[in-house]
C-alpha cells in the first residue's frame, strides 16, 4: 500500500468512528467526497474497525518518512483501542489512557496537594475553613453574565494582537463566539476549516475573572484556533500532509493540543498576566486584583492531578461515585455542585479518559517548553507545537536526547 492510499484509508477509518459515536471526529477539513462515501455506507462494525486499524499499522511505514509513519502509528493504536472498546471489550483504564494518548499515568501525591493548600492559605488570607474561603473567592470573581460576552471579546482582541506578532495567521482567519449552557465543559473550539472557528463558552459554570484570560487563550489565541490555522496553512496547504485534515477525539493529537492550549497564556503573556488582565478588566469597568489572582492560580495549579486521580478512582479502582465526588471537593476546594459537574465529564463514556490530556499534556509540554536551548525563546519553541505534527513519544525522546 502506497503512502497516498494508506493516508486515505486512515481518514476513512477516522470518519467511520464518527458513525459509531457522533463527535469522535472533532474536526475534518479534508476531501468532502470521503465524508459522503462514509455517510452512504452501512453502519460500521467496531470490531472490524479495530482490525482495520491494526492492518494499517502493519502496513507502515508504507513509503512515508519516519516522523509521519510514527504519527500514524500512535493514532492507529488509539483507534484500535477505541474499536475494541466500542465492540464491548473490557480495557483497563490505565491501558486505555496509554493506548489513546501515548502516556502512562499514576495517582498524584497527597503531600503535594497539602503543600498547595498551604500556599493557598497564604495567598487567600483571612480566617475560617480553606474550602469556604476558596469558594467565596471564586464567587467574588464571577463575571456578571451581562458582561461576559464583552469580556470574552476584549481578551480575544488583546491576545490576537499579540499572537499575530509572533505567529502570523492567514488574513482570512476569524472566530465566532457563542455563550451556551448545559454542557459538561467550560469552553469548546469547533474548527470549521478555512481558518474559521466557533468558540462556545459555558455560562453554567459562572466564568471567573482569573480563568477567562486562560480560557480565551486556550480556545483561541494562541491555543486551539491558532494551532488549527497554522497546521492547515503549513502542514496541509504547503506540505500536503492530508492526515492533518482530521482531528480525532481520544488520540495523542488531543493530548498535544490540550497541553499546548493550557500553555497558551504562559507562552504569549507569561508571568505578570494578572496585571495585564487587570488593565483589560479596568477598561470594562471591572475591578480585578491581578497579582493576588496570579498567586492563587499558581498555587491551585499544583492540584491539577486531582481530577486524574478521580478518574483512576472511578474507573480503575471502581470507587463509589459519592466517594469520588467527596475527594474532588476535599482537594480541589470546590462546592458539591461543581464537583458533580466534573463527575459528568469523568463519567461520560466518550470523555472519561480525556482528563489525562490536560494533566499529562500540560506536564509533558511544560517540561519540554522550559527545556528550550539558550538560543531559543519560550515563544519560539512554542511555535514548534503550533506548526509540527509532534507526538508525546517524540517529545519524550527529544528530552531524553
Amino acid at each position: 500500500m502506497g503512502p497516498d492510499a494508506l493516508i486515505r484509508e486512515y481518514l476513512l477509518l477516522g470518519l467511520r468512528f464518527d458513525r459509531i459515536e457522533q463527535g469522535y471526529v472533532d474536526a475534518y477539513t479534508g476531501d468532502p467526497a470521503l465524508q459522503r462515501l462514509v455517510e452512504n455506507e452501512p453502519p460500521p462494525d467496531p470490531a472490524a474497525l479495530a482490525r482495520r486499524a491494526n492492518q494499517l499499522m502493519a502496513a507502515l511505514p508504507g513509503g512515508l518518512e519516519a516522523s509521519r509513519a510514527e504519527y500514524l502509528r500512535v493514532h492507529l493504536r488509539a483507534l484500535a483501542c477505541a474499536g475494541r472498546k466500542f465492540a464491548g471489550e473490557q480495557v483497563g483504564f490505565v491501558d486505555e489512557v496509554r493506548d489513546y494518548f501515548d502516556v502512562d499515568i499514576a495517582k498524584g501525591d497527597p503531600d503535594r496537594y497539602r503543600q498547595a493548600h498551604a500556599r493557598l492559605e497564604e495567598a487567600l488570607g483571612g480566617t475560617g475553613p480553606l474550602a469556604e474561603r476558596m469558594i467565596a473567592h471564586r464567587r467574588a470573581e464571577e463575571i456578571p453574565p451581562e458582561r461576559l460576552e464583552a469580556a470574552i471579546h476584549a481578551f480575544s482582541s488583546a491576545l490576537r494582537d499579540r499572537v499575530r506578532v509572533h505567529f502570523p495567521l492567514p488574513e482570512a482567519e476569524t472566530i465566532t463566539y457563542e455563550v451556551v449552557t448545559d454542557k459538561p465543559w467550560s469552553g469548546f473550539n469547533y474548527y470549521r476549516g478555512d481558518y474559521r472557528s466557533t468558540v462556545a463558552v459555558n455560562a453554567d459554570l459562572k466564568q471567573q475573572m482569573s480563568n477567562l484570560p486562560r480560557l480565551v487563550a486556550h480556545e483561541s489565541y494562541p491555543g486551539h484556533h491558532t494551532e488549527h490555522c497554522r497546521k492547515e496553512a503549513g502542514l496541509v496547504a504547503e506540505l500536503g500532509q492530508v492526515e492533518q485534515t482530521i482531528f480525532l477525539v481520544n488520540t495523542p493529537q488531543c493530548l498535544m493540543a490540550e497541553g499546548l492550549a493550557d500553555l497558551a497564556l504562559y507562552a504569549v503573556v507569561g508571568s505578570g498576566w494578572g496585571g495585564w488582565a487587570a488593565e483589560i478588566y479596568a477598561d470594562l469597568g471591572l475591578r480585578f486584583d491581578g497579582d493576588r489572582a496570579e498567586a492563587i492560580s499558581e498555587a491551585a495549579a499544583e492540584l491539577a492531578d486531582v481530577r486524574q486521580d478521580a478518574a483512576l478512582m472511578l474507573h480503575d479502582e471502581h470507587r463509589d461515585a459519592d466517594e469520588v465526588t467527596a475527594y474532588l471537593q476535599r482537594w480541589l476546594l470546590i462546592s458539591e455542585d461543581r464537583a458533580r459537574q466534573s463527575m459528568r465529564f469523568l463519567s461520560s463514556p466518550l470523555w472519561r479518559a480525556y482528563t489525562s490530556t490536560y494533566v499529562e499534556g500540560y506536564r509533558l509540554l511544560r517540561g519540554w517548553l522550559d527545556a528550550a536551548p539558550p538560543s531559543m525563546t519560550r515563544t519560539e519553541r512554542f511555535a514548534r507545537l503550533l506548526d509540527e505534527p509532534l507526538t508525546p513519544s517524540a517529545l519524550r525522546a527529544q528530552r531524553a536526547g
